[in-house]
């Protein structure tokens, strides 16, 4: 017993008891260890699905087809088949519309379009839907025009955030045109801001061009979950009309790659394949397509077999 300073008598605190770790012996239990076959049925069970890629649905009639040809990873040749699909249908005497959202505006420099003498762009048409019949430019190919995008495009965003009803301006400012067109193709930035949702709200289906390396099937996933939003928040009508295969070669990896999407999707890969090709990449310094370039080339034969597919895919034959 101990004493406080009043001169009560205090209980002597006691020790507390260690706590000591419980020694654990491992028994094995009949009827728990895995089956002999366990691994054969591993390895012979079906993959699952990875991301679920929704369908798009038929064109209304009398107006044309939008479609948003995106991915959220760069490099991965979106511009490049925006170009060449969009020439060869023109070839094809449909008429074609190429609205191009970003702001490198890549798609004027490959389709024969100075961007120095072009006044109203892709930046007036979202910020000013009015403008929309004169925002358009003649191309080096009959049949297809082009908004045109440039560095304007850069601080649009932050402009449009006071905007009420901003995801939906591209949609409006297209409707007038549409009447006037077979297919409208809209090229994107590589990244998920205001001016790719403003596309996506607009589009009746999304073609995604991906490479066929491991970093993209990482995009593809990405995307998917985009595209799930913004069907449920704002384009209840929004699907996935393909995906393309690009920049591909014989090699080990592509070829797991390309197998890997072609189990994934076996009804929305495009086929054949886009193979990397010198002459795709000359095309856009001489301001054509490479169907004026260089049809007979690989790349050239490809995009003309891709625009078949798609032609009948859109109902355009």
């Amino acid at each position: 017993m101990t004493s406080s300073e009043d001169g009560e008598e205090l209980p002597e605190v006691r020790v507390a008891p260690l706590v000591l770790d419980v020694e654990f012996t491992e028994v094995e239990e009949e009827g728990l260890a895995p089956p002999l076959n366990a691994v054969d049925e591993i390895s012979t069970a079906r993959a699952r699905r990875p991301m679920d890629l929704p369908a798009s649905l038929p064109t209304p009639p009398g107006r044309a087809r939008v479609v948003t040809v995106t991915n959220q990873k760069g490099g991965v040749g979106k511009t490049t088949t925006v170009i060449n699909i969009a020439a060869q249908l023109a070839l094809r005497d449909h008429r074609v519309l190429v609205v191009d959202s970003d702001s490198q505006g890549n798609c004027a420099t490959g389709l024969g379009v100075d961007k120095s003498r072009v006044r109203t762009t892709t930046r007036d048409l979202i910020l000013n839907p009015e403008t929309a019949v004169g925002s358009r430019h003649a191309t080096a190919v009959d049949n297809l025009h082009i908004i045109v995008g440039d560095r304007s495009l850069i601080g649009l965003e932050q402009e449009m955030l006071r905007q009420l009803g901003r995801e939906r301006r591209m949609k409006e400012a297209l409707e007038p045109l549409l009447p006037h067109y077979d297919i409208v193709l809209i090229d994107t930035p590589p990244s998920l801001g205001l001016v790719t949702i403003n596309a996506l709200m607009a589009s009746d289906g999304v073609l995604i061009p991906v490479q066929t390396e491991y970093f993209a099937l990482e995009g593809l996933a990405l995307l998917a979950g985009t595209i799930r939003e913004v069907r449920s928040l704002l384009n209840q009508n929004l699907g996935v009309d393909g995906v393309m295969l690009t920049m591909h070669a014989q090699t080990l990896l592509n070829q797991q790659v390309a197998g890997e999407l072609l189990e994934a999707f076996p009804d929305l890969v495009v086929k054949p394949a886009i193979r990397r090709n010198v002459r795709l990449a000359e095309a856009p310094s001489h301001g054509i397509p490479i169907h004026l370039h260089d049809p007979s080339s690989a790349g050239g034969q490809d995009y003309q077999a891709i625009a078949t597919v798609l032609e009948r895919r859109w109902g355009l034959t």
